[in-house]
């Protein structure tokens, strides 16, 4: 089989693995809203389920030797958990208060608070280009809330305007969660997102309420479903789905999650969004890949012309020695902002699982 073909066959599968963990994620919100547990419950109970899944499979697959953590990677993944265990609370609140359609829509402004995070704690440079996306993408948001300046004073709105407030908050708190894990370097994600999930438990002890958890019945299968489908499963098969994938590809598949979701939310709840908050879906998801993708918003300059140098086999020029004729340039190091997982791929085109975690992804 040749390089081309077995090449392509590796971004079929990857493909493939990706648009199921995205349609798992797009079926998240029913399950959540299924349980009938209140959004602290059905998240402290994600990370025990979630918790057993994950370290059964880290364990069968040999994860847990040669691991690469250290006590300050260990302190950074749990940090990064923090937020990513409330950033599930406020976003399965946003459910309950808005829709699953408008909560996950709003949740997607995720990449662009990971820029603002980025320049304000990393000094990282906000072009006028992404500056641009990110007026897009408010405008998008604006457009999908669905609010005027008058709700804001009418009490019975009060619920709803609360809820996007909480999905908005969940982006953030993601957004810090991805600021902080990519910090992490040279472990493999199972591992981190096990680290996440476990310190889950004890952090939301205090907000479970298992008195209201009598009498649950058949309804702790969605529970279940939670920790083995969407935490376990759904990992497993991005993380893979990672290693295959350019990043185009990826940026692209990851709104199979919101399309899904809505879809769902139609489907089993009959909820729909008006002809208005549709126009702001287009601007959200072309302002993420936008960023994403590195697109401009006029053509490209084209890059400056390198002078040439003398041809191969002339005379130096005198002063100048004669540049060494077809010398091998060793490969650049890679970016030490967006180092290599132990397993990942490095055949180019390909990402690794740390640098592709702010692409629409649902955690």
């Amino acid at each position: 089989m040749s390089t081309e073909t077995r090449s392509g066959n590796t971004e079929l599968k990857g493909s493939i693995e990706l648009t199921a963990a995205m349609v798992l994620s797009g079926t998240l919100g029913i399950f959540v809203v299924e349980s009938g547990a209140s959004p602290f419950n059905v998240v402290f109970f994600r990370c025990l389920f979630g918790a057993i899944a994950l370290g059964l499979y880290c364990l069968v697959r040999g994860f847990f030797k040669n691991h690469g953590l250290t006590p300050k990677k260990v302190g950074m993944a749990a940090l990064g958990g923090a937020f990513i265990v409330f950033n599930w609370a406020f976003l399965f609140e946003a459910y309950e208060s808005t829709s699953i359609s408008v909560a996950t829509v709003v949740y997607h402004t995720q990449p662009f608070y990971v820029m603002l995070l980025g320049a304000v704690l990393f000094r990282d440079k906000i072009t006028a280009t992404k500056l641009g996306w990110l007026v897009v993408a408010f405008a998008g948001l604006i457009l999908v809330a669905g609010v005027s300046v008058s709700d804001f004073q009418d009490g019975a709105k009060s619920g709803y305007l609360a809820g996007l407030g909480m999905a908005l908050l969940a982006a953030v708190f993601y957004a810090f969660s991805t600021v902080i894990t990519k910090r992490v370097t040279g472990v493999r994600p199972h591992l981190v997102a096990l680290i996440q999930v476990v310190l889950g438990i004890p952090l939301l002890l205090p907000f479970a309420t298992f008195g209201d958890m009598g009498g649950m019945g058949a309804d702790w299968g969605w529970l279940v479903g939670l920790g083995l489908i969407h935490t376990c499963l759904m990992y497993v098969l991005m993380y893979s789905s990672y290693q295959k994938l350019p990043t185009a590809k990826i940026a692209v598949l990851a709104f199979v999650y919101p399309a899904v979701a809505m879809l769902c939310d139609w489907a089993v709840y009959g909820h729909s969004i008006s002809l208005l908050q549709a126009l702001g879906i287009p601007l959200i998801v072309g302002a993420s890949l936008g960023v994403n993708l590195g697109w401009t918003f006029g053509p490209r300059r084209p890059a400056p012309e390198a002078p040439a140098g003398p041809a191969a086999g002339t005379a130096p020029t005198a002063g100048k020695p004669a540049a060494p004729a077809a010398s091998a340039s060793p490969s650049a190091p890679a970016s030490p902002s967006a180092p290599l997982p132990s397993e990942a791929r490095t055949t180019a085109g390909t990402t690794t699982a740390d640098d592709k975690i702010t692409i629409g992804e649902s955690r």
